[in-house]
């Protein structure tokens, strides 16, 4: 029996401190051969289990009360391959390392969100995201997936190799299986050239066009009361690095995350501030340019916690949702000071993609941790829907069953296929149960506990 360090009644709780749960025991197996014995205890069992991996889901995916595995102990590369363009790494390997180890290496993703504390498997299975109305999600850079099944066995999935399977595994939710090793796509290490800068509301829609096909990453945020627009093009580059300055250090640090969450908390002990705190927020984005590896240009610092709901819509319809959004926020006299990310992204062939088959356009919305969400949120998301959106998995949202399968064309194939590779449910959960209309495999476990708006 192999020994593999585990902790028992332990509570998890997500980065944004929504979603927490008592678990039986946590696991965390330093090799494929630790996860075929964990699985295969827990079918003996009949445990149900979840994978986990830095907790950056707004809802319960990665819940279980029973078991959960963390792939943390499971990180590096261990292919690289130059002639294919392709790197091979370990599940578990966090995105802030992973760009580092490649550009060790010399290559580099090619495109990345604006986090990076997830794992790879983590972002892959949920369907993260960057910018860029040519390049797809990261998903979409998968060529092959190692999973451990539901019966104990180790498949490897690609376009050549089981290949029914894959494009599936690509995006999963974690309902296949537990997804151990990865094969990407990389492309030669490059630098980019970021730019941010404000402007006019009514400039940016009238130049969405332009901005999207000219910059190979592009994305703004509107605020709420606010003309003002933020806009970031990032565009690659082989000019100098730029140094790190100590006026923008103090700006990252201090002004978008320590005077912000002040200013947040202001807003939530008073929302009738949050009008003039979103006009001052917009009024003091800096116009900043500087150059620097790609994956360190990507990520940005968040430390201020908040609530999130994410939607996909074609993209055509971005500047008719954005200004729906702007109008209704203050016809509602919604209080919300936390601006509206927009970007884009290529469309792709991937089932449970919000980009499946069309290009795509994502808005997200957000709300500090410790307001009032739901009806903000509900507003929104009924635009979205007038306009067939999709919801981002790993975001909140409300929709379930006819809804959802409605939404995802390939649904049904999904599930079907679940069905087939874990037919006991051990990789389910309740959540995931009540939004597909699942009946539930065995004894219904307790709901997972989630924290409300007047909970700190």
């Amino acid at each position: 029996m192999l020994y593999i360090v585990s902790k028992k009644n332990k509570r998890f709780s997500n980065w944004a401190r929504n979603i927490q749960q008592h678990v039986e025991q946590i696991f965390y197996p330093t090799s494929v051969e630790e996860v075929v014995s964990i699985v295969q205890r827990c079918k003996k069992e009949r445990k149900k289990i979840r994978v986990v991996g830095s907790g950056h889901s707004f809802t319960p995916l990665a819940c279980s009360r029973e078991v959960m595995v963390s792939l943390d102990e499971m990180q590096g590369i261990e292919e690289i391959n130059h002639e294919e363009g392709s790197a091979t790494v370990w599940a578990g390997t966090k995105l802030k390392k992973l760009g580092e180890l490649l550009h060790k290496h010399g290559v580099a993703q090619e495109n990345l969100g604006d986090i990076n504390a997830q794992s790879i498997a983590g972002a892959i299975t949920t369907g993260t995201h960057g910018t860029g109305a040519t390049l797809g999600n990261l998903s979409t850079q998968v060529l092959e997936v190692t999973v451990v099944t539901a019966d104990g066995n180790v498949i490897t999935s690609s376009q050549n190799e089981n290949a029914h399977l894959f494009k599936a595994l690509q995006l999963s939710l974690g309902m296949l299986g537990i997804i151990v090793k990865v094969k990407i796509k990389v492309i030669p290490s490059y630098k980019l050239q970021y730019e941010s800068k404000r402007i006019p509301f009514s400039t940016c829609m009238e130049k969405l066009a332009h901005y999207k096909s000219s910059f190979r990453h592009f994305e703004f945020y509107c605020f709420p009361y606010s003309d003002t627009t933020q806009i970031k093009c990032l565009q690659p580059t082989n000019a100098p690095t730029t140094k790190q300055s100590v006026i923008h250090t103090f700006n990252e640090t201090f002004i978008e995350n320590g005077l912000f969450y002040v200013l947040s908390m202001a807003c939530r002990m008073l929302p009738s501030l949050c009008k003039p705190i979103s006009r001052l927020s917009a009024s003091v984005i800096p116009s900043t340019k500087k150059v620097h590896q790609n994956f360190r240009i990507f990520a940005s610092k968040r430390l201020v916690k908040f609530h999130e709901m994410e939607y996909c819509i074609p993209a055509e319809h971005m500047e008719v949702v954005i200004t729906l959004i702007k109008r209704t926020i203050e016809a509602k006299k919604i209080a919300v000071h936390f601006p509206i990310e927009c970007r884009y992204v290529k469309a792709d062939d991937i089932w449970l993609s919000p980009s499946y088959k069309r290009d795509s356009a994502y808005i997200a919305v957000h709300m500090f941790r410790g307001m009032p969400y739901a009806s903000y949120f509900k507003e929104i998301e009924n635009i979205f829907l007038e306009y067939d959106g999709r919801p981002h998995w790993g975001k909140m949202h409300t929709l379930k069953g006819k809804s959802l399968q409605q939404k995802y064309s390939m649904l049904s194939s999904f599930l079907k296929m679940r069905e087939e590779m874990d037919h006991d449910g051990m990789f389910l959960n309740t959540y995931l149960e009540d939004i597909f209309h699942m009946s539930p495999s065995k004894k219904e476990e307790k709901p997972v506990e989630m924290i409300t708006t007047n909970q700190r």
